[in-house]
């Protein structure tokens, strides 16, 4: 195999796949990708049989064929290279040497006929939608997926319907919801589907208008231009989350989003370290936050606020209260309380590009 390409169209694609390619591993085929040589582009791959993704660049190619190479060793070389200069690639015997004017590299190869297929999907549902409400869709959610055992909590649900989109995701402490509306979305029957963290996370690295979406028994299949991410499917079942959204909470408490979140970080500074809970005195015109540590002090604050409802005092973990609000871009936030041990439903005042909820279980303190 031998080609030639410019830095910038190869080094684009490799640092995609660092997220991918496996850096400690009982397998080590995994810490490499799989580079094509094939027509006018070079097809690169890397999998950690999780998660996979393709990609493709162009190349001047003087001949064909197929090497594997440790993916993060190529990666460090070549963003080190100046922009200026072309790259050029030779595989010989057992070793890759890339070379770009006086600048070098000889990577031992491993044997291609050992790195693992990745499926194939000719995207024959036609299901796409706007790849930036995707993204965003992902931030609602995100970080509320746990990474655990209980594998349908490793993951979001994805589900689409005709016209909409919807992603929700828990770790059976809180539970974030938010759903899109896309007139030119259209299904025979409704997909319900646990994408993993993982897939999430790369999905969110990708640039475009678009994202194309397809599946099979095994996986899930996301086409954005020229790169292929496919993602084992999670073959559990997603909790009814449905049934835990509280509805007709009587106790209503509006408040500015940055003023609350400002307020949370300073009295969260003398919060347990484990639990790094908090306690929220409600009243009406007003909101009092408290935390204390036995070996360090007391920290409270008070902000003026619309509330609706009897007095209440309920105790949350500050860090879940802030992962809800550092995602939201309205002014103010809207709790719905129905008492001190139940949970509080939480949403952006005014809603922005369709629904977001949160749910937050209280906690003693």
């Amino acid at each position: 195999m031998k080609f030639s390409a410019r830095k910038d169209n190869v080094i684009n694609e490799l640092a995609l796949l660092q997220g991918i390619v496996e850096k400690r591993t009982t397998m080590p085929i995994l810490s490499n990708v799989l580079l094509t040589a094939r027509g006018e582009n070079v097809e690169i791959m890397a999998t950690d049989l999780e998660v996979g993704m393709k990609s493709i660049f162009e190349a001047e190619i003087k001949e064909e064929g197929q090497a594997a190479v440790n993916g993060k060793r190529l990666f460090d070389f070549i963003r080190l290279l100046p922009e200026d200069r072309p790259i050029d690639f030779l595989k010989k015997d057992d070793y890759m040497l890339v070379k770009s004017g006086e600048s070098e590299i000889k990577i031992v190869a491993a044997p291609e006929e050992d790195f693992p297929s990745i499926q194939e999907c000719p995207f024959d549902n036609h299901l796409s939608f706007p790849l930036n409400d995707f993204k965003e869709m992902i931030d609602c959610v995100f970080y509320a997926i746990t990474q655990e055992q209980r594998y349908y909590l490793s993951g979001a649900l994805l589900s689409v319907k005709n016209k909409q989109l919807e992603l929700v995701s828990t770790d059976g402490h809180r539970l974030a919801y938010t759903r899109r509306e896309i007139d030119d979305l259209q299904v025979d029957k409704e997909i319900n589907q646990i994408i993993s963290k993982k897939t999430l996370n790369e999905l969110k690295k990708f640039e475009n208008n678009k994202i194309e979406f397809d599946f099979d028994d095994n996986s899930l299949f996301f086409r954005v231009g020229n790169r292929v991410l496919i993602s084992r499917i999670i073959e559990s079942k997603f909790p009814n989350y449905q049934a835990v959204i509280p509805k007709n909470n009587p106790n209503l408490l509006l408040v500015n989003r940055e003023e609350l979140s400002s307020a949370i970080k300073r009295v969260s500074v003398l919060s347990a370290d484990r639990s790094r809970g908090i306690k929220l005195e409600m009243k009406p015109g007003e909101l009092r936050l408290f935390s204390s540590n036995p070996e360090m002090g007391e920290a409270r604050d008070r902000l003026l606020v619309d509330y609706q409802g009897e007095e209440l005092e309920i105790g949350f973990n500050s860090q879940y209260l802030l992962d809800f609000l550092t995602t939201l871009n309205s002014p103010q936030v809207r709790l719905e309380i129905k008492d001190e041990n139940s949970a509080v439903l939480m949403k952006p005042e005014p809603e922005d590009k369709g629904e977001y909820l949160y749910v937050l279980m209280p906690m003693k303190i």
